[in-house]
């Protein structure tokens, strides 16, 4: 039996019979690529937070995602006029999910937006945009092609899990981000940055908590072993869960 992996979900509004809609969206990437690690993928849509423990008691395993940004508020932040696409309700369910999730030690992929929540949800602050924050930063957020090639050089912790997971400690990643980890939360140390500081991987102190949280985007980079790599540790970390019945459990 193939470990089940919840995915977040983000929302559109799309247009349908003439009237707007709101919509649940997701990349299909990554759906492929948890099945291409061995995963069977499920979509998780906002729930209220009381229903939260309960997704979580039938999910394996736990990728949150991309999309647009948390709330400065949620964060004690500001609200710079580059800050786009918040989503009162995913950040409510996203939080409520990243704490539980913490509690749980559930196996875990955060990517981009997604380790933006977890740092926020465990104490954690952001930087509101990263071009104002720093004139001198690299540009961290590219679009077009770019956005699916490894534009930036990453240098990965020696002896992280996260280097573990990788199987390198210098890598090329895309970068599709305009903010980044400011404070990062108790609990947690930075195991990848680039060149100019910014934080592009952490991981949690106690190992017995599998998070691997990124900043970039690995679903998008395909054919790049490292990137496969983190969605099979997801994988196969979440496959031990499973088979000694200890996923989602409460400790």
């Amino acid at each position: 039996m193939r470990p089940l992996i919840g995915i977040t979900a983000g929302h559109r509004s799309i247009t349908s019979a003439g009237a707007d809609e709101r919509a649940h969206v997701l990349y299909a990437a990554y759906t492929r690529k948890v099945r291409e690690a061995g995963g069977l993928p499920v979509i998780l849509t906002p729930v209220p937070q009381e229903d939260v423990p309960g997704l979580l008691d039938r999910i394996d395993g736990l990728v949150m995602t991309g999309g647009g940004d948390v709330d400065p508020n949620r964060y004690g932040g500001t609200t710079h006029p580059a800050v786009y696409g918040v989503d009162a309700e995913r950040d409510s369910f996203e939080l409520a999910l990243a704490d539980e999730a913490a509690l749980r030690r559930l196996p875990m992929l955060a990517i981009c937006r997604g380790m933006q929540v977890v740092n926020v949800a465990r104490g954690g602050t952001l930087i509101e945009d990263i071009a104002t924050h720093d004139p001198e930063a690299l540009p961290h957020q590219v679009t077009g092609e770019a956005a699916y090639q490894g534009v930036q050089v990453v240098t990965v912790a020696e002896g992280s899990s996260t280097a573990a997971a990788l199987g390198a400690t210098t890598l090329r990643v895309n970068s599709v981000h305009h903010q980044a980890v400011r404070d990062l939360a108790p609990g947690f140390r930075i195991t990848a940055t680039t060149s100019d500081g910014m934080i592009e991987a952490y991981e949690p102190i106690d190992a017995a908590w599998p998070l691997l949280a990124v900043q970039w985007h690995p679903e998008w980079l395909t054919g790049d072993d490292s990137s496969h790599r983190l969605f099979a540790t997801l994988v196969a970390t979440a496959g031990r869960a499973m088979a000694s019945g200890t996923a989602g459990a409460l400790p």
